[in-house]
């Protein structure tokens, strides 16, 4: 009898031990997630993704390469990233499949057919979702429109198998791949900022005299959506029109027909 009051105390107290170690998983996961949003900004696209309602973060690759499909096809291809390594994995063995079928004059079935881009180091994109799950974190990537086509994907940082990464080195793991783009407007007014040290103007002249003025942006008609971005930066806004496609900056509106500048005003 002695021996019962014992064993429900240790019933209790396992129990009151699983219960701790079940949470604790979920609330670092929580973490993580809140992590990760907040430095990567989620963009909201359109139910149709042919354009965007919310802009967030402008993420830029920092290695090569990943595929990404057309948002008209009903697959978003998955990459990976481990040890170091992207890899577009099945997906980019059937994107070559379907390159080598058309190359030898034998095209696969046309079902088979799939509209694909792969991005390199440099290319930029922004992020629709991010998933923390048990074996890794997913990314759901989207793209500017290339000759009036958006693409998306997902890439997901796979963990090392039995282990549980921290929230730290998940976030330097993910920063080996994407670079956050800075905020141009916030840099324009940092430098309207005086600086507590800096020198009297009258000092600066004779430097300033001597640097040539930088030449202005120039938007030309015909250029395409790439050498526009090249030029001005990603728009603060995009107009899906159709057959036309609007991009608003700052100050300009520059009007894409088939990929390429009919209009700047």
């Amino acid at each position: 009898m002695s021996s019962r009051p014992a064993i429900i105390k240790l019933s209790v107290a396992a129990a009151i031990l699983c219960s701790f170690l079940g949470m604790s998983p979920r609330l670092a996961a929580q973490g993580l997630q809140q992590k990760l949003e907040s430095t990567y900004a989620l963009t909201k696209p359109t139910d149709d993704k042919s354009d965007i309602v919310t802009a967030g973060a402008v993420l830029i690759l920092q290695k090569d390469k990943i595929i990404m499909y057309s948002t008209s096809n009903q697959v978003l291809p998955q990459n990976t990233y481990k040890a170091g390594k992207l890899s577009e994995g099945a997906f980019g063995v059937h994107d070559n499949v379907q390159k080598f079928g058309s190359f030898i004059g034998h095209p696969p079935p046309q079902a088979a057919q799939t509209q694909s881009r792969h991005f390199v180091t440099g290319e930029k994109f922004w992020v629709t979702g991010i998933a923390v799950q048990s074996d890794g974190v997913v990314f759901t990537l989207f793209s500017d429109p290339y000759q009036d086509v958006r693409y998306q994907c997902t890439l997901k940082f796979l963990y090392t198998k039995g282990t549980t990464p921290s929230t730290d080195e998940v976030m330097k793991t993910v920063a080996e791949v994407f670079k956050v783009q800075e905020d141009d407007s916030a840099k324009s007014d940092d430098k309207q900022q005086p600086a507590a040290d800096a020198q009297p103007a009258a000092d600066q002249a004779p430097a300033a005299e001597q640097a040539p003025p930088a030449p202005p942006a120039t938007v030309a008609i015909g250029q395409s959506t790439d050498e526009v971005v090249a030029i001005l930066g990603q728009p603060d806004k995009i107009l899906n029109l159709g057959a036309k496609v609007i991009y608003v900056y700052k100050d300009l509106k520059v009007t894409f027909v088939k990929g390429k500048v009919t209009d700047a005003q």
